[in-house]
């Protein structure tokens, strides 16, 4: 039972916790090249997928959401942003949204609990999803780069 007030909540917030994304990137210096780049790419970035999450929490298995994360590694290779900051921007992105969702605590009933503790499980599974397929395409783009040049 996916609470979907909550999920709701975080889309129609998505500027807020874009804004602690960008924060945390720009505060961290192990994402130094993540961090040099335009504020407002990386605000488009989170609102592709705050603004969809509802639809990605449910298709993680569907070919075109992971065509698009792999296509996201790809780009990140293109880039040049290295593979460990790909991966950390991703982590901290699922942080501020469980973070988000935690302030937003009220007086809960169980089943209330229960949702929300479910979301914070397919929040899991997506970003460990996205995760694995960003790496993947990262991977085919250097792969590639190195058989051109090859």
């Amino acid at each position: 039972m996916l609470s979907g007030s909550r999920v709701q909540l975080i889309q129609a917030h998505w500027e807020e916790i874009a804004s602690r994304v960008i924060a945390a990137i720009k505060s961290r210096p192990d994402l130094k090249a993540l961090s040099q780049r335009p504020e407002v790419e990386l605000r488009e970035w989170c609102q592709e997928i705050l603004e969809k999450l509802g639809y990605l929490l449910g298709a993680t298995k569907d070919e075109e959401v992971q065509r698009r994360f792999r296509q996201l590694g790809q780009l990140r290779f293109e880039e040049s942003i290295p593979l460990h900051e790909a991966v950390l921007r991703l982590h901290i992105m699922k942080d501020k949204i469980i973070g988000f969702v935690h302030e937003q605590a009220y007086p809960m009933t169980a089943v209330q609990l229960y949702a929300e503790e479910e979301l914070e499980h397919r929040l899991s599974r997506l970003f460990d999803a996205y995760v694995y397929y960003v790496v993947c395409g990262y991977e085919d783009a250097m792969r590639l780069a190195r058989r051109i040049a090859s």
